[in-house]
């Protein structure tokens, strides 16, 4: 090797294996990753080892290049640990945009707190986590941590995409079964992304781009590759757990989770069977139980060790008057079965995003706990969380989905109720008195069902103060607003709010000379306007459709006349209708109209005919009308 040949040589060498490589220099990231990411995932290299049923070793090696301030939260050099958790390696090293090492972090500077909110009662759930504030962007942070758990029942899944405007260079995903006992493994969402199964227990991914949020899009994880992994047999904070399918998963629920939690009191038997004695049904009897539990009762997270899935003794929760979700469900079972009713524990996602249970992979799923009735050939379910929510209402939060009902002989996966999108319905009504200087006073009615029961009701527990400025914020189209009186009705029986506003404005409509401009849609005008994409890449999904009905009375002046109307509109597509019109007797003005979004899945294809569907509904919610002083 000549002179020249072994320079060049060994300056590639150090460049490549020096902390001022490449892996820490932000200038050599390509533009391809760059393109709509504030962070890049420059190494992500997750190696588990799993020991024995209750034995697993997480090993992760991770780099990330921070390319400005919104990237920050994608460092993730952080690590939760509890008692049954040991985090045995744990270090940060922070690079400049050329590599160069300016800071390095061993485990003692970790900041360490609770993992879990104040609203949490106990738990024993910490995090340690790095705490840097960089000088300036773009910077590189590794973190290496190694963590024994003697749980098994959650295994990491891998997600080499890891949310929106990120991407990633290089990850990888090794899991060591050493323990004989059968893993699962499902895989989902390769195609499309340059993914490498380089063996039933190996993967890895490269030059990932990063992929902008849109509008109207499916959940994140619908759509991105994931591996998701489940032991058969695994260990749970001490207890152990089988797991060859659903009907076995819901089983060891039901025995080793559930079992003996249910003993309440004897005075509290001896009251909910003396409310419910002449109740002539069971859906009956489990309405004033459920009530009854409302009244007794609050939420509060509590979180430790198995707590985390096992629920407090249902006589703990008679005598503190509080529990988590996994505590009040149980306590409410606890109480319908002393009156003889039925109810299955159900695990589920909730949240308002609608997630499932993954039917295709028995394994400790979920992030909430509901009841369930079986009524007939349906089922009525029950959340146990809420001291105002009516019997059975459970739209915006655990509908729609596939959950995990805990029977007696097993697990079943079943889909909750669907709030279909005519029955979302929110009806607006009113009497307006219309002044000749272009000011009104009006008597507003709403009335809201389904999922607008939900997004309405709340109101009602706001501050006088607050609930004014509630619909000052709603009707944020009308400057000036005062309201006046309000006044709510909640029909828990019928589950429909009933809200009665009176308001008035100096000024509303807009002089044109002797004219008035006036636009008739007082109390309804929509703002959906979604963002206009230049080339659209993911599909439209609509969770919830919603019905909107308008009628409005306009007494108007004798001293003004009616110039100029517009004619009735209807527009009609697959994603909703629209209709509007105005009619005019005497001295009276009628404004009516509908708005229909259906719920669904659509095409990226046809994200342009949707936005126009909803820019001609924001158009015509606009239109005016003209009135002129005699």
């Amino acid at each position: 090797m000549n002179k020249i040949t072994f320079l060049i040589f060994s300056f590639l060498f150090l460049q490549v294996y020096s902390q001022e490589g490449p892996l820490y220099q932000s200038l050599i990231i390509s533009d391809e990753l760059k393109e709509n990411a504030n962070a890049v995932i420059r190494l992500n290299e997750i190696y588990i080892t799993i020991e024995s049923y209750d034995k697993m070793i997480y090993s992760n090696k991770r780099v990330v290049t921070v390319l400005n301030e919104r990237g920050s939260s994608k460092v993730g050099a952080y690590v939760g640990y509890d008692n049954n958790t040991t985090v045995k390696k744990l270090q940060a090293l922070v690079y400049d945009v050329n590599g160069k090492e300016i800071k390095k972090f061993k485990k003692r500077d970790f900041l360490d707190e609770s993992a879990v909110s104040g609203g949490t009662l106990y738990s024993d759930s910490r995090v340690k986590y790095l705490n840097y504030i960089p000088i300036k962007y773009p910077y590189t942070v590794e973190f290496y941590t190694e963590v024994e758990y003697r749980s098994t029942a959650f295994i990491p899944n891998w997600e080499p995409l890891e949310g929106f405007y990120v991407s990633t260079e290089n990850s990888s995903y090794i899991l060591d079964n050493k323990s004989n006992i059968e893993l699962k493994i499902k895989a989902s969402n390769f195609d499309g992304f340059n993914i490498i199964k380089d063996s039933r227990l190996s993967y890895s991914a490269k030059r990932l781009k990063a992929i902008n949020s849109e509008s109207y899009s499916p959940n994140f994880e619908e759509y991105v590759p994931n591996v998701k992994a489940a032991l058969v047999d695994f260990n749970m904070e001490g207890v152990r757990g089988s797991n060859t399918n659903w009907k076995d998963f819901g089983r060891w629920i039901n025995e080793s989770l559930l079992a003996d939690t249910q003993n309440i009191p004897e005075s509290v038997k001896q009251e909910v069977v003396a409310l419910t004695k002449d109740a002539e049904t069971a859906l009956e009897k489990a309405k004033i139980v459920y009530e009854y539990m409302q009244s007794k009762t609050r939420y509060i997270s509590v979180q430790i060790g198995i707590g985390g899935w096992k629920p407090m003794l249902a006589k703990d929760v008679s005598k503190l008057g509080y529990s988590d979700c996994k505590g009040l469900t149980n306590f409410t079972k606890a109480l319908l079965k002393e009156v003889g009713v039925e109810s299955y524990y159900t695990v589920l996602y909730a949240g308002d995003n609608i997630r499932d249970i993954d039917r295709d992979f028995s394994a400790t799923q979920g992030n909430h706990a509901i009841l369930c009735l079986p009524n007939n050939d349906d089922y009525i379910w029950l959340e146990c969380t809420s001291q105002t929510v009516p019997f059975g209402y459970t739209a915006n939060f655990t509908d729609d989905r596939d959950v995990l009902i805990i029977k007696p002989e097993g697990g079943e996966i079943v889909h909750t109720k669907k709030y279909e999108s005519i029955g979302n319905k929110q009806i607006t009504t009113s009497k307006i008195y219309f002044t000749e200087t272009g000011g009104f006073k009006a008597k507003v009615s709403i009335e809201s069902y389904g999922s607008q029961y939900g997004q309405h009701e709340r109101i009602q527990r706001k501050s006088k103060k607050d609930q004014k400025m509630h619909y000052k914020n709603y009707w944020n189209h009308i400057n000036n607003l005062d309201v006046n009186l309000v006044t709510f009705e909640n029909d828990k029986n019928a589950i429909v709010f009933s809200e009665a506003i009176d308001v008035e404005v100096e000024k509303y409509a807009s002089n044109a000379g002797d004219r008035l401009l006036l636009n008739p849609n007082f109390f309804n005008i929509s703002e959906i306007i979604p963002k206009e994409y230049s080339y659209r890449t993911l599909p439209i999904k609509i969770d919830r459709g919603f019905l909107d009905i308008d009628e409005y009375e306009i007494d108007i002046p004798e001293s003004l006349i009616v110039e100029s109307l517009f004619k009735p509109i209807r527009v009609s597509t697959q994603f909703g209708d629209y209709s509007c019109s105005i009619t005019h007797e005497n001295n009276k003005l009628i404004y009516k109209r509908e708005f229909l979004v259906n719920e669904g899945l659509y095409q990226k294809e046809e994200y342009e005919a949707f936005r126009e569907f909803l820019l001609q509904v924001a158009k015509n919610d606009n239109l005016k009308i003209v009135l002129k002083l005699k």
